[in-house]
């Protein structure tokens, strides 16, 4: 068997261009938990071949499952993008939970509140702008915080992105369930009032979801991609992320160039939340963000911290979440499988060397190190 797979590995590293070659690990991965899932879903009295065509008509079986998978992934791409940028600046950023909340909370805010404040209504073309401004820049600043720790103390920002979460997951909650709970009497759930017309990003085609953010997060991805590889600002936040002491040595500010690497991943996952809110719920719900920040390490991973990868990887991840209720429907089998095939395509991305292992893929000469140890 392993014979066979390492003749396969050999043969797909031969045929394919040197530009994708860096993704044949990660696709390598996807497919051996694939197989490993089938496995898993046969364990469990499913059929794998029927589980993976339903799986497969829930995510792009029509207009409609397109459109749903695409709603998915947008939150997934600025996630991802924000985790994938903190990795390039030797940075772990674990906080995008917490980031993405507070962004979302915000954006709410600033939807359904403005117009009172201001007493008058205020033109899309500004109200829009404002309110994701607004939650992405809350995003950064609260990133920030771990960022200007870690560069100025030395405090790592595992430890202290965690702590954050914390904190502004049990603030949002107390917001949601008390100042700024929907007053409505007949509301019994913890979220905010309906964000005013002004401040909604509108569909992009009638009678389906999908929305003017998917393109907004394709873009966002397209930017981060010139800000890391065409701009003096990307140059130095790969070149502290790879050595910060050869960074130091060439003259660039390594402290300020961590706090901006935290800020700038911060904004990217606040940017995830208020999209959300703008785009689609048109109001903060509790809870309605729960596990976006934790899956955006698998999309980062996945994606090898580069943004095309991160659009596939979220597309994939996506797709898998909308094309799941189909799967269970055709299978009978629980939707939670779905999450076991994800962690399944976490640990071989994560632990590349047992898919080189078995695929016989020898190990390129210049490795990366995604962050910088655990001493700071």
């Amino acid at each position: 068997m392993r014979q066979l797979a390492g003749k396969i590995g050999e043969g797909l590293k031969n045929s394919l261009p040197s530009a994708v070659n860096s993704l044949l690990v990660p696709l390598l991965a996807v497919l051996t938990a694939v197989v490993l899932g089938g496995i898993v879903i046969a364990l469990a009295g499913g059929n794998p071949f029927l589980a993976y065509v339903g799986l497969f008509q829930g995510a792009f079986g029509n207009a409609r499952a397109i459109s749903e998978t695409a709603i998915w992934a947008t939150p997934y791409i600025f996630a991802g993008l924000a985790v994938a940028l903190a990795f390039k600046g030797g940075l772990f950023n674990i906080g995008a939970e917490g980031q993405l909340a507070f962004g979302a909370v915000v954006s709410a805010l600033i939807g359904y509140a403005l117009p009172g404040w201001l007493g008058f209504d205020l033109p899309a073309i500004i109200h829009i702008p404002f309110a994701i401004l607004c939650g992405g820049l809350t995003g950064a600043l609260w990133a920030a915080i771990p960022g200007f720790l870690k560069a100025y103390t030395g405090g790592h920002e595992v430890i202290n992105t965690i702590m954050m979460n914390y904190i502004a997951l049990n603030l949002t909650s107390f917001l949601l369930n008390g100042p700024m709970k929907d007053p409505n009497p007949n509301n019994v759930i913890a979220r905010t009032p309906v964000i005013a017309e002004s401040a909604r990003l509108a569909p992009l085609f009638e009678g389906y979801r999908i929305h003017w953010g998917f393109l907004l997060a394709l873009l966002v991805a397209f930017l981060v991609w010139v800000l890391l590889w065409k701009t003096t600002l990307g140059f130095e936040i790969r070149t502290v992320g790879a050595n910060p002491d050869a960074a130091r040595y060439a003259g660039i500010n390594v402290k300020r160039t961590i706090v901006l690497t935290m800020a700038l991943s911060g904004l990217l996952a606040g940017m995830a939340g208020t999209i959300e809110v703008t785009a689609l719920n048109h109001r903060h719900e509790l809870g309605f963000s729960i596990g976006y920040g934790f899956d955006a390490i698998a999309i980062a991973l996945l994606g090898k911290t580069h943004p095309l990868g991160v659009v596939i990887a979220a597309i994939l991840f996506g797709a898998m979440r909308n094309g799941a209720t189909r799967m269970q429907f055709l299978t009978q089998i629980p939707v939670d499988v779905i999450s076991v095939i994800q962690a399944l395509i976490l640990l071989f991305v994560a632990a590349d060397a047992i898919i080189r292992y078995i695929y016989r893929i020898r190990a390129a000469s210049e490795r990366v190190v995604l962050t910088r140890g655990w001493g700071g």
